[in-house]
């Protein structure tokens, strides 16, 4: 099921690359009821995004290094912030 929304979740791994995201943000923007759709959950069990908690009320949202090598491998790391 994830091949069929593989680019989807290149296109997630991407933008949070380009700068770590607030969860709220990235839920907000991300998060689908859908359950045909699970892009950050896919994400997040492929080790590919990850949550950290850096002692603010929102955590942030990364990228992995697993995630930094799908992008890579996928012709997608030339404008990485990271």
């Amino acid at each position: 099921m994830a091949e069929e929304h593989e680019p989807l979740i290149l296109d997630l791994v991407e933008w949070i690359a380009a700068q770590p995201r607030p969860y709220s943000e990235v839920m907000e923007a991300w998060r689908t009821s859908c359950p045909r759709l699970p892009v950050w959950e896919d994400a997040v069990d492929r080790g590919l995004v990850e949550r950290k908690q850096d002692g603010s009320k929102d955590p942030q949202v990364c990228v992995t290094a697993a995630g930094l090598e799908l992008l890579r491998r996928n012709g997608r790391g030339s404008k990485l912030a990271v």
